[in-house]
C-alpha cells in the first residue's frame, strides 16, 4: 500500500508521466507553478523511496497553503541550464496571509525519477542556488542546477522550496511546476525566439 501511495503522489505532483530520450529534446517546461494546498499542520510529500516498512528522503511541504498568481520553469536536462519566475507567492491563511512571512528565500528544485529507489535510476534532488523572494512573493532566475543532471531523469519535477537559511524548515517544497512538456534546447529556443521577432 505504502509503494502506492508513494508513486501515486510522485505522479500527481509530476502531472504527465514524461520519459526523457533524445529524440524528444532535452528541455522540459512547466507552463505554470501553483501553490501547495494543504490544511495547516497537514504534510504533503513528494517523492520519497520504499526502504522496508519506511518512506525515505521524502521532500515534505510547508506547514500552511501556499498560493501563487503566475509562474514557469524551464530546465535543460543536458546542460543543467534553468530558468524559472514565479509571481505571489504568499501564504493563505495565519497572522501572515497574504504574504510569504518569514520567508525571503527560495531554491527551485528539479527532481528526478521520484520515488525510484533503483541504483541505475534512483530519485535525485537538484538545486539552484538560493534566490531571494520580494515581500509581494516575487522570484525569478537564470543560471544552473549546482550538480550535474543524472542520464536518466524520467518524470522530472519542479518544486519552489524554502532556502537553506530557515532551520527545520529549510528545503519544504511551497509550490510546483504544473503542465511538464518537453522539448528542445534552451539555446535553440532563444534563436527561434530572436528569429519570430524579426519578422
Amino acid at each position: 500500500m505504502k509503494k502506492i501511495l508513494v508513486f501515486t503522489l510522485a505522479l500527481l505532483c509530476g502531472g504527465a508521466a514524461i520519459a526523457v530520450g533524445q529524440d524528444r529534446g532535452s528541455v522540459v517546461s512547466w507552463s505554470n507553478i501553483v501553490g501547495v494546498i494543504t490544511a495547516p499542520g497537514v504534510d504533503n510529500p513528494v517523492g520519497g523511496i520504499l526502504e522496508g516498512p519506511n518512506v525515505l528522503n521524502q521532500i515534505h511541504s510547508g506547514t500552511l497553503p501556499w498560493a501563487t498568481r503566475s509562474g514557469s520553469a524551464s530546465v535543460d536536462l543536458t546542460t543543467g541550464s534553468v530558468r524559472f519566475d514565479v509571481q505571489g507567492l504568499v501564504l493563505i491563511g495565519g497572522n501572515a496571509t497574504g504574504t510569504p512571512g518569514p520567508i525571503n528565500e527560495i531554491v527551485g528544485t528539479l527532481v528526478c525519477n521520484p520515488g525510484n529507489g533503483s541504483f541505475f535510476q534512483g530519485q535525485v534532488v537538484l538545486d539552484t542556488p538560493p534566490v531571494t523572494l520580494s515581500e509581494s512573493g516575487n522570484a525569478r532566475f537564470e543560471g544552473d542546477l549546482t550538480a550535474s543532471v543524472p542520464s536518466s531523469c524520467n518524470n522530472p519535477l519542479f518544486l519552489i522550496r524554502i532556502g537553506p537559511d530557515f532551520g527545520d524548515f529549510a528545503g519544504r517544497w511551497l509550490a510546483t511546476g504544473v503542465e511538464p512538456r518537453l522539448g528542445d534546447s534552451l539555446e535553440s529556443r532563444d534563436v527561434q525566439g530572436r528569429g519570430h521577432g524579426r519578422r
